[in-house]
């Protein structure tokens, strides 16, 4: 179902080890640790070909920390992570993009000043391949390959709904639109695996119904596999095929979003009862 193949990364791999084939990426008893705080304590899920997997919790939780172990921006200590059937070894945020995972933050990080379509076009980055040479004269080999990213991203604007603020510096578009911009730049990748850090963060009930229809059909007509950390417990069920909850670093329910929800551990998590 998969829109594209990812590029390959010989230097992030062990090929030793093979994983379930609907299995993506599988972590096995991961931890991560700051100085003397435990950030993640011994977690293991995995996150299926084609799914939207939810990773939920309390503030503190840990989830923000496993998307950062996810995208390589974080090394764990301790547990293995295999991607695609490999075992991964420190893999750095930018081989994780050249090797198919795309990421969003709790925060937008976009350039304010760049245009709507400006700021996509950075996702595209990865996929050009012409020198910089050729790339500052733009033309020749580069022009063309200007023109193809191009029209990459003006499908991924008109897939979004995003036409009449393409040329809008994105520094004056509300909190909404700019999530979705983020969301449009990340798909530039044509990522295998998308990671979302709380997309309805800050949003109104219309914000929230659009960025949901969008993410599911994110996930049905490109075929990519999403990973979402969400506050919105409504969003979350109504998302997600299959959902993970943390709860001060630890694992504490991992399967379908009913039954997630009537675990009491998750329960006592959310209303805070003492541990």
């Amino acid at each position: 179902m998969n829109m594209h193949s990812s590029v390959n990364s010989t230097t992030a791999f062990d090929t030793s080890s093979q994983s379930d084939q609907d299995v993506l990426i599988s972590l096995d008893h991961v931890s991560l640790s700051f100085g003397g705080v435990k950030a993640i304590s011994d977690i293991s899920f995995n996150i299926k070909k084609g799914e939207i997997r939810a990773i939920i919790g309390p503030n503190g939780a840990g989830k923000t920390s496993m998307l950062n172990v996810i995208n390589g921006f974080y090394h764990p200590q301790e547990g293995t992570i295999t991607w695609r059937g490999k075992v991964r070894r420190k893999m750095k945020p930018y081989e994780a993009a050249s090797n198919g995972i795309a990421r969003t933050f709790q925060n937008v990080a976009l350039f304010k000043g760049m245009s709507t379509l400006d700021n996509i076009m950075t996702g595209r980055g990865l996929k050009m391949k012409t020198n910089f040479f050729w790339q500052c004269l733009r033309v020749g080999p580069a022009l063309k390959e200007e023109i193809a990213n191009r029209e990459k991203v003006e499908e991924i604007i008109e897939f979004l709904e995003i036409q009449h603020i393409r040329r809008t510096p994105v520094g004056r578009l509300p909190y909404g639109l700019q999530k979705r911009v983020e969301l449009a730049r990340a798909l530039a990748m044509e990522p295998e695996l998308l990671l979302l850090d709380e997309p309805m963060a800050g949003m109104n009930i219309e914000e929230k119904t659009d960025m949901s229809r969008f993410i599911l059909d994110v996930n049905d007509q490109y075929g990519t596999t999403i990973a979402l950390i969400e506050h919105d417990m409504g969003v979350v069920m109504d998302l997600s095929d299959r959902v993970v909850v943390l709860d001060y670093g630890r694992k504490i329910a991992d399967g379908a979003p009913k039954e997630v929800q009537s675990s009491q551990a998750v329960i006592d998590a959310y209303l805070g009862v003492s541990h």
